[in-house]
């Protein structure tokens, strides 16, 4: 994750989704969908859910759960190309075991045993560490938490050494597209619908499968991968220069992309309700309104990543003190900030407050505390040298 760093805009983009992350982590305690399942709490919609809640936490939830991850996915694999042509598939292998595999299982598990431990209070209403711990591994079946993107990243990157050849001779003309921004968005959407929608048809939208700490939403897995994909195809040119150069039609618009992806986003909100209950029963309506609802996914999060991607190259044009210290800690912040997020909703349980402060308190100090330990930790030659 640190090769990001070779390029000011990207590594602050970066940033900025770990931020977005905290912030997602933080509000879904209070969302109104929110549930405790008591018999196996790692069933329930976030380990802590709030008698405090608000329809907007509902909102911002499902905004950032559509775009983030493909995102993340998309920039893990913007360098990717470059770092296999320069280290060789094995030392690439073994670096991306180094980097993403072994902080998943170690600190990533570690981590996750602090952060879900007021669940398991809350479940079993006793402190007892050998048990949890038991429960943990056992009965919880080892729950990876957000660190489960690590696995993921880890499993699409080794795909990716396997097949490094292919990649190598796909070589996509993005340049040709700088001044075609209607079609780069067009073709970035149908390569998003396919591999999105047919899978989520077939599977069911939001159908996780675990095993053991590996989870991974199986409707969406493709969709990650060609977002993957698509960064190292993006990674393999001279994007910064040509595709997402300051002067490319396709940056000059982020002021559009932001507009349309708003737009989407709220009727993707608004007819929802409309959309699931409206067909009648009729099947092949209901085909056709699922198809419908289901295309303003993919296409959302076209738009929105469009967005996000021209924005930070357009207006971020210099280096910033305080973000290059948050980007050389978003690594470890991404790794630790759930145990801030989990205990801080845990200890706000019984303060009788709107749900709007305390989302504000997990939040901010989330942030701080999860920047502060960071900065500690790295303190740690090795820790500093893989995270």
């Amino acid at each position: 994750m640190n090769d990001v760093n070779r390029v000011h805009w990207v590594d602050y983009l970066r940033s900025a989704i770990i931020i977005l992350v905290v912030a997602l982590h933080s509000a879904v305690a209070y969302a109104t969908y929110g549930r405790f399942d008591y018999d196996v709490y790692i069933n329930s919609t976030h380990p802590i859910i709030d008698a405090k809640k608000g329809i907007g936490f509902d909102l911002f939830a499902e905004f950032l759960d559509v775009f983030i991850m493909p995102l993340m996915f998309l920039i893990g694999g913007l360098f990717l190309m470059r770092s296999i042509n320069k280290k060789g598939r094995v030392v690439f292998i073994k670096d991306r075991f180094l980097r993403l595999f072994v902080p998943f299982l170690f600190p990533g598990t570690l981590f996750m045993l602090i952060a879900y431990f007021p669940s398991y209070y809350i479940a079993r209403h006793e402190i007892n560490l050998m048990a949890y711990i038991k429960d943990f591994f056992l009965v919880q079946d080892w729950p990876a938490g957000p660190p489960w993107f690590l696995l993921e990243l880890f499993f699409f990157n080794l795909i990716f050494a396997i097949v490094y050849p292919l990649y190598q001779k796909m070589k996509v003309r993005f340049h040709v597209l700088k001044n075609k921004p209607f079609i780069f968005v067009i073709i970035f959407f149908i390569i998003s619908w396919l591999l999105y929608v047919p899978l989520a048809y077939k599977v069911g939208t939001g159908t996780w499968v675990e095993l053991g700490p590996l989870e991974f939403d199986l409707s969406r897995v493709l969709f990650y991968f060609g977002y993957f994909s698509l960064g190292i195809f993006i990674g393999n040119t001279d994007f910064n220069a040509e595709l997402f150069s300051r002067t490319s039609a396709i940056v000059k618009k982020w002021w559009l992309w932001a507009i349309l992806s708003f737009l989407v986003f709220a009727i993707y909100a608004c007819v929802s309700d409309f959309l699931t209950h409206g067909s009648g029963g009729n099947k092949f309506i209901m085909f056709i309104v699922w198809i419908a609802y289901d295309s303003l996914f993919p296409l959302f999060c076209t738009l929105i990543s469009v967005a996000f991607i021209t924005i930070f190259r357009k207006l971020l044009t210099t280096s910033i003190y305080w973000m290059n210290s948050f980007s050389d800690n978003a690594y470890m912040i991404f790794l630790i900030h759930y145990i801030f997020v989990v205990w801080i909703q845990f200890l706000l349980l019984k303060l009788n407050i709107p749900a709007a402060a305390k989302f504000s308190l997990t939040f901010i100090l989330s942030i701080i505390l999860s920047w502060g330990a960071s900065s500690l930790l790295r303190k740690i030659a090795i820790v500093r040298r893989y995270i």
